[in-house]
């Protein structure tokens, strides 16, 4: 290499020091400790694609509510385990407004952020019937997913929805399905970290497949109406937020405040089970709790051992969001477009170095611009690309630690500053200068 910013015996010696058997299959946050690293060990500034960090400020309603809780004195208090009733009426609402179904207030359950909510959702969906063993993920996945179900001890299979898309999904489905023992499914919509969206009509063909064979869906909606294609953000006003919820009947969504409120360093986000799911009785969920009714086993089951409730300032903070939003106070696609925006220019550099965007297309329509975008490099390896990369002060995520059958680097465009993106393009053209393509 003549054009790498990085010495290479620096880079080296940090790589060897990590302890990482692969460094280009390391996780989200041994790269980010890794690229830290080498940034301060070689004084390079590097650019961080590689958290899925808000890059945008809080919003301030949530702010000042969240303020006026702790000077009432919130802090003192613990939190009905369930969430706060302003928190879950307005949860509730939120559903109706953006997603335009209908889930009653006391199934709105608050979490600390949506990784408890996941955690949580597979726990008890796993313990409903002991004959079903295993969750099924639609890939790529957060990583972190699987890894909870890993620590949980529950069988995980999955296949790439790149190979499934359209009418194909329902083959799938009902050969995985028809076998008896997937208790649940979860993907994410928008994708993390493909930034693929599933059509009306794939989730149409999810809900009805998971009806026929009794299947829970779990439905991750962290990046709630940031597929900028279509403007999301008019309460009581189509187009909603696609969901499952209107083809079945056993449900959960999770809906986390990080991304489309930047909200993430409160860890506030809410676990929306179905009214049908929650009411539902599993005599097996009695194996394990004192209770076979789903909804009452995720909060004394599942919430209080866990955690007895989140924040209680901060359930104030989401109400007063969530209340901003559906009295169409404040549109928060106004500020999280600015991720679509610098997702087109960061793309345009990489295409312009002779990069591919790796997963390019819902069906026959492009990809969204938004929070996450994949590329790859002609005859690399994610991995291999992503170590690569390193070198010229680039960090990422291989779609290796995500699940995908294919080769290439996940990058998230909430920490790169505008005035950045031009600094990427002049490196990717290095890169390119020290990795010819024939």
């Amino acid at each position: 290499m003549k054009y790498n910013l990085l010495d290479e015996a620096l880079v080296g010696r940090i790589f060897a020091e990590s302890g990482l058997p692969c460094v280009g299959k390391a996780t989200i946050r041994e790269i980010k400790k890794l690229a830290d690293t080498l940034e301060s060990a070689s004084g390079v500034h590097f650019i961080h694609m590689e958290m899925g960090n808000p890059g945008l400020p809080a919003v301030r309603v949530g702010i000042d509510a969240q303020i006026e809780a702790l000077k009432a004195g919130v802090p003192a208090n613990y939190p009905d385990i369930d969430g706060i009733p302003p928190l879950r009426k307005e949860a509730s609402r939120f559903i109706k407004n953006f997603i335009d179904i209908d889930v009653a207030p006391e199934n709105c359950l608050a979490t600390v952020g949506s990784m408890q909510a996941a955690f949580v959702s597979f726990m008890i969906a796993s313990r409903t019937n002991r004959e079903r063993t295993t969750t099924l993920f639609i890939d790529p996945c957060f990583p972190v997913h699987k890894f909870q179900n890993k620590v949980l001890g529950i069988r995980v299979e999955s296949f790439d929805i790149y190979d499934w898309r359209g009418d194909k999904l329902r083959d799938k489905l009902e050969e995985i399905f028809s076998k008896g023992h997937i208790h649940s499914i979860l993907y994410s919509n928008p994708n993390n970290p493909s930034w693929v969206c599933l059509t009306e009509e794939e989730l149409k063909i999810i809900g009805e497949t998971a009806r026929k064979y009794d299947v829970i869906v779990i439905e991750d909606l962290a990046y709630f109406g940031m597929d900028f294609r279509k403007d999301y953000s008019h309460p009581g006003e189509p187009p909603y937020q696609p969901s499952v919820g209107k083809y079945t009947d056993d449900y959960i969504l999770l809906i986390s405040s990080s991304k489309a409120f930047s909200y993430a360093g409160e860890r506030i986000a809410i676990l929306a089970l179905s009214d049908h799911l929650a009411a539902r009785k599993y005599p097996d969920l009695l194996r394990f709790y004192s209770t076979p009714v789903f909804r009452n086993a995720v909060v004394y089951g599942g919430l209080h051992p866990l955690s007895s409730g989140t924040s209680h300032s901060a359930q104030y903070g989401l109400a007063a969001i969530f209340k901003a939003v559906n009295d169409g106070d404040y549109n928060f696609r106004d500020d999280v477009i600015e991720y679509g925006r610098k997702a087109r220019q960061m793309k345009d550099a990489f295409l312009a170095a002779g990069f591919e965007i790796t997963y390019d297309k819902d069906l026959d329509e492009d990809v969204a611009d938004g929070f996450y975008f994949t590329y790859s490099y002609p005859g690399m390896t994610g991995a291999g690309l992503l170590e690569e990369m390193l070198y010229y002060g680039i960090s990422a995520i291989s779609l290796d630690t995500c699940g995908s059958t294919r080769q290439g680097i996940r990058a998230c465009t909430s920490l790169i500053a505008k005035e950045d993106i031009p600094e990427l393009a002049r490196r990717l053209l290095l890169f390119q200068k020290d990795h010819p393509q024939e």
